[in-house]
């Protein structure tokens, strides 16, 4: 079993190529082989794994920038880059999750599509494009984005509760740049604005 077999193995990606967190405190026992030497070794960019998925590294800014977890972010079918500035990580991995409220969240995309071209190319990226959202409310964005991409049909915020579906756009979409803008998940905290207007009004 290769390396590239044997991590794929330990992080059972989904069948639209994301993964957990692997801790490289995993990579014991079986996975002993996984330690990583210089730099990622076997997950650099030029690796078998990088040419069909991309790959996301948490790293120890006090141990010399060493790589603490793995995961993968999707096939890596296209050649938009999902590059996002460190400042912007920086400034959203310290803020709480704006749907649960806990801390050390995870930095979203807003547009779950992601197919604005100027918020992919980081030179080009604003603060706003960005939101964060704790690993559960991450995953369970990306479910319904996913569906949403599959079917044509936006996601509706009744499911969830609320009295409106959404604050902007129509129940279908053809994948316009602007498709997301008015969803709940696009910008929880936006949407519930919207909401207490409705309410007001």
């Amino acid at each position: 079993m290769t390396k590239t077999e044997l991590f794929l193995k330990l992080a059972t990606p989904d069948e639209s190529g994301f993964s957990r967190w692997v801790s490289v405190e995993e990579f014991i026992g079986e996975y002993a082989e996984l330690k990583f030497g210089n730099g990622a070794s076997w997950a650099r960019k030029e690796s078998a794994l990088a040419k069909k998925f991309k790959i996301e590294f948490e790293k120890n800014l006090t141990a010399g920038n060493s790589i603490d977890a793995i995961r993968l972010a999707g096939f890596n079918n296209d050649e938009t880059s999902q590059y996002i500035s460190a400042a912007i990580k920086k400034e959203i991995r310290s803020r709480r999750c704006v749907i649960l409220g806990t801390s050390n969240p995870e930095v979203d995309h807003k547009n779950g599509m992601k197919n604005e071209s100027r918020v992919m190319q980081n030179e080009n990226q604003k603060l706003s494009d960005f939101q964060p959202l704790s690993k559960a409310a991450n995953d369970a964005k990306r479910q319904f984005c996913k569906e949403c991409k599959a079917s044509g049909k936006r996601f509706d915020a009744k499911n969830l509760g609320y009295p409106m579906s959404y604050y902007a756009g129509v129940a279908t979409h053809h994948g316009e740049e602007n498709a997301c803008v008015g969803c709940y998940w696009y910008d929880p905290l936006e949407f519930k604005k919207h909401l207490q207007e409705k309410i007001n009004s």
